[in-house]
């Protein structure tokens, strides 16, 4: 999600692109009369209607309906009118700010649920904790509430106090809390820590830094933790793991970008019919960790400015990516403010790496994807590499790079694919997804406080799985057996990480799955023993080149 902060756009133009849509001007007729004569016979037909039609309508929804209807004709997923409160929502993601207790919640057994406290909040520092479900905020009873109206009654001016009341399992009564409002800062790096000899023939000292999102904060953050990791001992390399990261900012896409490169490389070229939308992004400073070398991991969720950020180290031969082709956004929206707090994102740019790449993804091809691919261990569909026929560019140092869909890793990890009998019973699982997630979840929070002594690196028993079958109907899931059997794997992998997050975090979670990633380990292998940026492209691309002639 790529996106640039526009200055305010007159309303008049929205509604006059409401109602125009893609009519052709009559011959002879003056354009400003014809625009003219348009809004006057849609504020006609929305009057006649109002008044008139069989059954009462409301005009605000008549006029909303216009708008999306303009929207979605311009075909794009990415361009959309966002009412106020939907804003807030965007904002907060890209911002990384707000005032309130710090929990992530979600609706759960017909209750808000409390998914994670946010370490250091006002709410994991009260004890509240995972699983935890609201029962009344400040009097209010809220067991029929949604999630966003729950929200809404958290959230407020730091140094304030709400009083709630939480449903905790095994607890009879509701449990009250009094949380003294903050400003809470949602970070894009959770966690840093060192590597050492950590996967298969050993890491060294590599750091590890997951960036979750690109927001106003990340270039920020992941200088604090990279520069920490030089602290805690002799950095040798870096893994910037940006699976699954949506992007986010473009200027803070560049700024992560400018912290790897030297001064005057290239990070990215924005191109829209506006000329003010067309400018190219180059690094301002001088590399701020010369020398070291890094590999990003990638996957079909890296998207937008992720990809910005991916690009431009991988155009430079700045990095390595490692995994799998990333989603394929290559373009730009930009917010306008409108009347009431309400937001127009618009698609106004197009975006290319340095040496000239349009990485986006035409929808056609991402279906046709999505249909064919299979799915994996972790619930995703694979991505493989997707090479074929699409149009080749050069390096900074020469080497052949890729664009027309996505970014291609310089070595493809291939995820692990379930095989077809499980694939079928993970299917059946996935009738009831919703309630076997909640199950995954409920039965986690017991799992963890059943075992107080739980440590990291533990692994379930096929008994332990057969208890949480047993379990299912609690939370009105009816699995056939042998899809829950043939689907073991899949839902031991799922329930060992739910229980990580919900016993120790993120970083918890981490440490727990680390056995399961290859793409991880495939990038402490090229890390070892390599002293620098050009060594690491030499190694990759060897590696890489002997594995696909021997595939």
């Amino acid at each position: 999600m790529s996106v640039r902060k526009g200055t305010a756009a007159p309303l008049l133009v929205v509604l006059v692109s409401a109602v125009t849509g893609g009519w052709l001007l009559q011959r002879g007729v003056d354009r400003s009369e014809n625009v003219y004569t348009k809004v006057r016979v849609f504020q006609e037909v929305v009057d006649r209607v109002e008044t008139s039609y069989v059954d009462s309508v409301d005009a605000s929804k008549l006029y909303d309906s216009a708008i999306d209807g303009m929207i979605q004709d311009l075909h794009d997923p990415y361009s959309v009118f966002l009412p106020a409160s939907q804003y807030e929502d965007l904002r907060i993601r890209t911002e990384g700010n707000y005032g309130g207790v710090g929990l992530e919640v979600i609706k759960r057994n017909g209750h808000v649920t409390v998914v994670s406290p946010i370490p250091g909040t006002p709410g994991a520092r009260a004890g509240i904790r995972g699983g935890d479900q609201f029962d009344s905020v400040d009097g209010k009873d809220v067991s029929d509430l949604d999630t966003d109206a729950v929200v809404d009654l958290l959230r407020g001016d730091p140094g304030t106090e709400v009083h709630v009341k939480m449903l905790r399992p095994g607890v009879d009564e509701p449990i009250p809390f009094t949380l003294k409002r903050a400003s809470i800062q949602l970070k894009a790096v959770p966690f840093a820590l060192m590597l050492k000899d950590g996967a298969s023939s050993g890491g060294g000292h590599i750091g590890y830094v997951p960036f979750q999102i690109v927001r106003e904060t990340s270039s920020k953050e992941i200088r604090a933790a990279v520069d920490s990791l030089k602290r805690s001992g002799d950095l040798q390399g870096l893994i910037l793991d940006l699976r699954d990261n949506p992007g986010g900012l473009l200027d803070e896409g560049v700024a992560v970008s400018d912290l790897f490169l030297d001064k005057g490389d290239g990070i990215v070229e924005t191109r829209g019919r506006n000329p003010n939308q067309n400018e190219k992004y180059v690094a301002q400073n001088a590399d701020q960790y010369p020398g070291l070398p890094i590999v990003i991991l990638v996957d079909g969720g890296s998207a937008s400015a992720a990809e910005i950020i991916s690009g431009a180290l991988q155009d430079n031969d700045r990095a390595v990516l490692v995994g799998e082709s990333t989603y394929g956004k290559g373009v730009v929206q930009s917010l306008y403010q409108l009347s009431g707090g309400n937001v127009l994102k618009l698609t106004t740019a197009r975006w290319y790496t340095p040496v000239g790449r349009s990485i986006q993804k035409p929808d056609s091809q991402r279906v046709a994807q999505e249909r064919s691919h299979d799915l994996t261990l972790s619930g995703q569909i694979a991505e493989d590499r997707d090479i074929e026929g699409r149009p080749t560019y050069k390096s900074k140092d020469g080497r052949t790079l890729y664009g027309g869909g996505g970014i291609p890793p310089d070595v493809y990890v291939a995820p692990d694919v379930l095989s077809a009998s499980e694939e079928r019973g993970v299917r059946g699982l996935y009738r009831q997804a919703g309630p076997f997630n909640v199950a995954l979840f409920n039965y986690a929070v017991r799992y963890v406080q059943n075992h107080p002594g739980l440590k990291e690196g533990f692994r379930l028993s096929d008994a332990d799985l057969e208890h949480f079958y047993k379990a299912l109907p609690e939370w009105d899931v009816q699995v056939d057996h042998a899809d829950f059997d043939a689907a073991r794997r899949f839902v031991r992998y799922h329930l060992e990480r739910e229980i990580a997050l919900q016993a120790w975090g993120q970083k918890g979670e981490f440490e727990q799955m680390r056995r399961y990633d290859q793409p991880l380990s495939r990038a402490l292998d090229l890390l070892h023993g390599v002293t620098d940026p050009a060594g690491l492209v030499r190694k990759a691309s060897a590696e890489d080149g002997n594995r696909a002639a021997g595939s």
